[in-house]
This record gives C-alpha cells, structure tokens and sequence, in this order.
C-alpha cells in the first residue's frame, strides 16, 4: 500500500508539470510542412484519427494508451498529448493582423531530468529533444520556421555529486559512439533536411571535452549534409557584450537564407519549402540555446512578414515596439517552460530575451534559479526521473513487488547517509545557540562557537567528498535493461 502510494505521487507529479497540451481541431504534433508532405505521399492523411497519424516522437501518452489502440474502433477517441510549449498571440503592425504562434514539442523518447539524462542512447535519441515552430498566419497564408534543440549527441554523462557543476564524462571506447550520433542526424535528415549544428558550449574548461569530442565525430560522420559551427557564447558574450551574439548570426546568414522557411498561400499551393534547420545546443541547451534561437526566429519571421505585405520594404522588425516586446516575451516564456520540465526552474538570461540586454536584476534572478537547480539536481531529481520513467512506460511496475520480488522503492542506505543531515542539523543549532545565548563568560562562549564551528566544518566536508551518497538518485530501473 506504501509503495502503491509512492507510484501514484510520481504519476501526480508529472501530471502537475506544467506545459501539457492536446487538441480535437489540430494536429499539434507536427510542423505544417510535415502535415503538407504527408498528404502530397498521401491524401487521406488529413482523414486519419489524430492518433493514427500522430509523430510518435510527440505523444507523451502514447504508453497509457497502448490497451486501446490495438483496438481499431477506438482509435478515433485517442487524443495525443504533447508535452512543450504553445503561445498563440493577435498581433497588429502598421494596422494589419496576424497571427504569432510558437509551439516547442519535446521528445519523450529520451525524457528525464538535467543531470540524469544527457547524451543520446544506443538509437540516436538525445535527451532533452526540442523541435520548436514559429507561426505567422495573415490573410488565409501561413508562414512556418522550425528548428530543434537536444543534449549534445554522444555518450556522456554528467551525475551530481554535490558540486556545483560536475564534470561531464564521455564514455570512451565504446564502439556504439559513433553508430550512435550517425543515427541521431541520419534521423534527423528524414525530419528536416539539412543540418547546421550550432555549438554553444564553453571552448575552455570541463566543456571543452565535450566540444572537441562532438565536433570530432560530426567531422567524420558519413553525410555532407551535416555543417558544425561553434560559438564559446561565455566568452564572447562576457562582461555583459551581449551585441557580439551578431558575429554567429551574421556568420549563419547566408546558411539561414538557403535554408529559407515554409510558407504556403491561400488555396494551399506551397511558396516556399525550409530546407534545412539550425540544431542548437549548450549544456543543457536550455539558457543559452533559447537566446541564439530567438535571433534566428526573429530574421525569418521579419522575412515572412514582408512576403505578407504586413511589414514594408526596410523595415525593421526591432523598431516594431510593441511587437517586438510581445516577441521578446513569447521566447523568454518557452525558455522557463522548457527549463522548468527539464530543470525544475524557470530559465537563466531571460531578461536578454525578454529586454534585448542584459540587467542586474536578471543575474540577481539567475543566482536564485542557479540555487534552486542546484538543490533540485542534488536532493529532489531522482524522483522527478523516477515519475517520467514511470508515466511513459520506461519501468512497468511487476504485480509481484513488496510479496516475492524485492521493491526497488525500499533500497537501504548506509546509516551514516541517514543519520548525518540530523546531526549536521543539531550543530548548526549549537552553533546558533552558543552564538546569541549570553554567557557570563565569553571565553567559553567563543570556545563553544568555535567547537560547533569546527563540528559542522568538518561534517560538511565528510558529505562533500562522499557527495554520491548523499544524492537523490533514481530508483527505478528501465524495462528493457531489466529484461537483459
């Protein structure tokens, strides 16, 4: 019964993540262009029950679905359910309307928490996956601009051990590293064409094995369709230069032009096919990947606003105030809800995307987020990665746990994990005590102060160099590595 209520906390627990949407009208689990080349393959695409013609990639009930849909006359009640996020705003410019719509669509194929989901697996599936599309409608046209976000695709890891940044491991001598990230953009070739990798990672530091390794692989994968560019956004971007995010963009320009958008007209006739999409990413490509998306975003969609006729030749959409204010606050709200379903917390540099600079309140903000990820990734993700793996299927709970087989809820700690936060709780309160209680004596006073002091230094550093033990870490292992 203990474990039973454990299970559906995890339920709940994802369920209460904010960002889960579905519709009876329209099919939020592709890009138009998708949807379009669909029905051009064939035509009664668009007559199929939305779960029937769903990206499996996008259906994050796709699993507590499995007992109907092998039922054919009930797969026309199944109604996909998308985890990301979608704005859809009424927009005016030099007195025309239009519709401004973003949807970020996250993967469930390889979800988890931040540091205990990184990489790609055996298949190619990154973490952390994003495909985000940003919609303009005028007039019965539509213009459409797609670009994808994911973990950086290799083998790596990164657990928390109470550092504040652990150093990522690559898994080295593996022979599946380089099958893998052939998978990942050979898949990501069918999806969306042309690839143009934008590396946002420190080029110094723990990142930089990450970096080199990633462009090592990405130099030899077997496809010429694939283009790497790095950019240290740290470095070049330090001391508050944020105007210096235009030499990525001026640089990937002429890549953006070529790769063009969707666009389609009136009666349907397509204008304008994307032939290729930017997949950028940092660490957790998260803060930094949503800013340089945003710049790309707002380039293609001055372009198609100008096919529109809504705004004039030289225009500039930056000088668009009151647009460009709903802009900026569209792309920093899908930067908190992505960070949150992956961290726990909104976005760091939101007041970059939200204001067009970077402010001393934004980094007072940052430091906040910063502590509560940090005690998120320690003290409480094992169990947010427990709750995902247990909604989508990646665990199935045996009828037999708690009677004849073990339950992996009741894994035992050594006594020293249990009993050290209680008594690193009782020296702070010595501590606290010996510090404002008057003492006739302040000699002994100060010795109590400084005995305390010693106790609770010398217990923290017993948790920190035996950090792994003290961590929340996931409990529930994954179905298909049971079975092996």
């Amino acid at each position: 019964e203990r474990d039973n209520r454990v299970f559906l906390a995890m339920m709940n627990r994802v369920l209460d993540t904010p960002g889960f949407y579905y519709s009876y009208t329209y099919d939020l689990t592709h890009t138009r262009q998708r949807i379009k080349n669909m029905i051009n393959q064939n035509p009664n695409f668009v007559f199929q029950p939305f779960f029937s013609r769903a990206d499996e990639r996008f259906v994050w009930n796709s699993h507590l679905l499995t007992d109907f849909a092998v039922q054919p006359e009930l797969k026309r009640f199944l109604i996909p359910l998308m985890h990301g996020f979608i704005s859809i705003r009424t927009c005016t410019i030099n007195g025309k309307t239009f519709q401004f719509v973003l949807i970020s669509r996250r993967t469930w194929y390889r979800a988890g928490v931040r540091y205990f989901m990184r990489g790609i697996d055996n298949k190619g599936h990154a973490a952390n996956f994003v495909e985000t599309e940003q919609l303009a409608f005028h007039k019965g046209k539509l213009a459409s601009f797609v670009q994808t976000r994911g973990s950086i695709p290799i083998l790596w890891s990164q657990r928390p051990t109470l550092k504040y940044k652990p150093s990522p491991q690559i898994v080295s001598n593996n022979p599946t590293q380089a099958s893998g990230i052939q998978k990942h953009f050979d898949e990501q070739i069918v999806h969306y064409g042309q690839q143009t990798v934008v590396n946002l990672i420190n080029q110094s530091g723990p990142e930089k094995i990450l970096g080199d390794a990633f462009q090592f692989f990405v130099k030899n994968l077997s496809s010429l369709l694939i283009d790497y560019d790095a950019f240290d956004f740290h470095k070049e971007c330090s001391k508050m230069r944020w105007h210096r995010l235009s030499l990525l963009t001026d640089r990937l320009n002429p890549t953006q032009e070529q790769y063009s958008y969707y666009m389609q007209s009136e009666d349907g006739s397509v204008l304008s096919w994307q032939r290729g999409v930017f997949r950028t990413n940092c660490i957790d490509s998260l803060d930094r990947t949503n800013v340089v998306q945003s710049l790309f975003a707002r380039k293609s969609l001055s372009a198609q606003l100008k096919m529109f006729g809504v705004l004039r030749a030289g225009e500039q959409l930056e000088n668009k105030k009151e647009f460009e204010s709903t802009f900026k606050n569209v792309w920093a709200d899908n930067a908190d809800a992505c960070a949150k379903q992956y961290t726990g917390t909104g976005a760091l540099k939101t007041d970059f995307t939200r204001t067009g600079r970077r402010t001393h309140t934004g980094m007072l903000r940052d430091g906040y987020n910063s502590i509560v990820r940090y005690y998120y990734n320690n003290f409480a993700d094992g169990f947010r990665q427990d709750a995902l793996d247990l909604f989508l299927g990646n665990y199935r709970v045996s009828p037999w746990e708690g009677l004849t087989e073990p339950s992996p809820l009741h894994s035992k700690r050594n006594w020293t994990v249990r009993i050290l936060p209680l008594v690193l709780l009782i020296g702070v309160s010595m501590l606290f005590m010996s510090a404002i209680i008057p003492s006739t004596d302040p000699y002994w006073q100060l010795l109590y102060i400084v005995f305390w002091g010693l106790f609770i230094v010398v217990v923290m550093f017993y948790v920190y160099r035996n950090g792994p033990e003290f961590i929340d870490a996931p409990k529930l292992v994954h179905t298909d590595k049971k079975v092996q």
